[in-house]
Formats: structure tokens, C-alpha cells, sequence
């Protein structure tokens, strides 16, 4: 996995931009069909909440793709996030 300097993008914006917009899906409409309550893809939308592992399995049988596609965005993300902050990058007596 290649981390670039570049914000990836988060799994909320691959979710609206590349699944929902495309199929005409409200959250509330995908809430419903993977059996989770509409606050998750709201906040997963609005970048509050993260991709679990049961979240990644509901999305990749509701959309045909990976479990891995999924988890590996989520990945991505928040390790661009770990090594961006200065704060938790900055070593002990700096």
C-alpha cells in the first residue's frame, strides 16, 4: 500500500460518489438493505464513523465487490490520517 501526500479519499465519499449517486441509493434506503441503522451510513458518510468489518461485509454483498475493497479504504485513510498528524508523529523531546 502506497501512501502518498495527497488526502486519500475516505470510504464515506467512495460510498455516496461512486455507489449511492450512481444508483439513485438514499442512506436510509442502504441503511435499510444491509440491516444497519441509518446513523452508521450517515456518520460513515459524513466521515464520524469508520468501515468495521461487519459494515465492509454488509457493503461488498450489497454491491458485488470485496470485503478487502472496504477494509482497505478504511485502512488507507486512517493511516494517511496516523502519519499526518503532527502531533502523534512528532518524537519524544521535539
Amino acid at each position: 500500500m502506497n501512501i502518498t501526500k495527497r488526502k486519500p479519499f475516505t470510504p464515506g465519499e467512495i460510498l455516496l460518489e461512486e455507489f449511492m449517486q450512481p444508483l439513485n441509493l438514499a442512506p436510509n434506503q442502504v441503511a435499510n438493505k444491509i440491516g444497519v441503522p441509518v446513523h452508521k451510513i450517515d456518520e460513515i458518510l459524513n466521515n464520524q464513523g469508520v468501515i468495521s468489518s461487519d459494515i465492509a461485509i454488509r457493503l461488498s454483498k450489497l454491491f458485488g465487490n470485496s470485503v478487502e475493497y472496504w477494509l482497505n479504504m478504511q485502512l488507507k485513510i486512517d493511516l494517511w490520517c496516523a502519519l499526518n498528524d503532527k502531533e502523534k508523529v512528532r518524537l519524544v523531546g521535539e
